[in-house]
Order: structure tokens, then sequence, then C-alpha cells
């Protein structure tokens, strides 16, 4: 299946899907939100008539989403750039937007960066920065939404987790590592803010038909390896994942915590 195919696959079966009337309204926040599967979760959520908020370090795609959403009727993200690396910054960005929309309902924790590297070659430096794209961020931006979901009587936390590590997968050990944990802070998370009402789960994509990776890493090879391990022979997409996202933010998903949702085809 080559990209045009893929692409079309997921523009399809958009229109007739659930709306969770739980979430008009609602204040969602969205890290990594400016393309591949974060962009699919902010624009899923504005088709919700959810009020958006997220961070990226890519402006232009960032500031074309939040146009392309507008210009179809949907509430306008709010959109701020921000390395969520630096995290006083980070937490920072995220008070003013939660100011300027109000305490959020919902957060995503989506950012993530999945380079290829080799075990000999991992150096600390290099050690510390995918720690601090893919894991550290995670619970602060936790932290930060906190206490605004107390006031707001609860809320949901939605962390993505990824399939690499479930299925053993080499290339990438510092990332495994790093996604690996999300499952520890989830269920850590959720016992400790369970009493508020708010819960935490995990949203665990396999390998998403994104830009990035079919630019990157989906070769003929890929497409053989898919349709081996996947039981359902489609390609996963973007919107596959937002999907499960938007279940797990609703009111419909009203007892679900502590849990890791895979989304992968049947491959894991």
């Amino acid at each position: 299946m080559g990209q045009q195919s893929v692409g079309q696959q997921g523009e399809q079966g958009q229109e007739g899907l659930a709306r969770f009337p739980s979430l008009a309204g609602k204040r969602v926040f969205v890290t990594g939100g400016g393309s591949g599967i974060g962009a699919a979760i902010v624009e899923a959520f504005a088709r919700q008539d959810a009020q958006v908020a997220f961070v990226d370090i890519a402006r232009d795609c960032s500031l074309a989403l939040s146009e392309k959403i507008a210009a179809a009727g949907s509430p306008r993200p709010l959109f701020r750039e921000c390395d969520i690396r630096d995290i006083p910054a980070f937490q920072r960005t995220m008070r003013e937007l939660a100011d300027e929309s109000g305490d959020f309902d919902v957060l995503v924790n989506n950012a993530g960066n999945d380079q290829r590297h080799k075990p000999e070659e991992v150096t600390l430096d290099f050690w510390n920065n995918v720690i601090a794209i893919n894991q550290r961020p995670m619970f602060f931006a936790a932290q930060a939404v906190i206490d605004g979901m107390k006031r707001r009587g609860g809320g949901s936390i939605v962390n993505l987790g990824s399939t690499s590590w479930h299925i053993a997968n080499g290339g990438y050990p510092v990332y495994t590592t790093a996604k690996a944990a999300v499952s520890g802070l989830t269920r850590g998370l959720a016992r400790d803010l369970g009493p508020y009402n708010i819960r935490v789960n995990t949203v665990t994509p396999g390998w998403v038909m994104t830009e990035r990776q079919l630019s990157m890493w989906v070769d003929a090879e890929g497409e053989k390896l898919i349709d081996q391990s996947q039981c359902l022979k489609g390609r996963l997409m973007p919107e596959h994942v937002a999907r499960m996202v938007l279940f797990l933010a609703s009111d419909d998903a009203a007892m679900c915590t502590a849990q890791e949702y895979i989304v992968d085809g049947g491959w894991a």
C-alpha cells in the first residue's frame, strides 16, 4: 500500500462517527499537537466542539492546523510555540493558556520523538534529551493541571504510550525505556488522583502511518512486516488513535482509569 492509498484511507469514514456530548465545551490541552497523531487529536476534539489548546515546537504547521480547523467551522484551537524540555517555561505556558481558556478538563500527553539509535552510541546527553522529550514532560504536565481539575470536580489525563517495548523492538532503547515508563506513571497517578475524580489512562498506538513514519521508515519491508504482524490488514492512521483518546476523555469512560488501551490493529 503506497502513501497515496494510505492517505486516502485516513480520509475515509470521518462522517457519521460517534459524537460525545460531554466533550462539547470541554477545555483540552494537548502536547505536540501540530502534526501526526497530535494534530489528529487536536482536530478530533475540535470537531466535538471542545476548546483545545496545544503546544508544539513546529510553528508553521501548528498555525496552519489552527486555520484549517477554524475554516471548517470548529472552535479555533489556541496554539503556543513551546519546547517541552524546558519544564519551567512549559508549565508557565500551560498556566497562561489556562488563564485564557479556563482550567483544563482534559490533558493529552502526546508529544514524543522516536529517533533511532544504537545502544553503543548513546551518550549521557543523548539519554537526557530523549527522556526530556518522551518522559519528563508527562509528569509535569499532569502536575500543572491537578489543581484546576480539582476545581472542576474531576478530569481525564491520557498519556500516549508505544507498542515498541511490548513487541521488543530494537533500534531505539532509550525511547522504549521512556515509553515503558508511561504505564507506571499512569497507574501511579490514577491511584493518587482517583479520589478527586481525575481519571488517568494510557493509549498505546502501534505503527501509525504519520507523514514522519512514511517519509523515514515505512518502506517495502515495513509494509510487509505490517501485513504479517497486524491481525487487521488495513493501515493504522492517526485518526484511529484520536478516536480512542476521545472516548477516554468523555463521560462515557467515567469508570475507566489506570488502564492501557492498545490501538495497533492487533499486532502486540
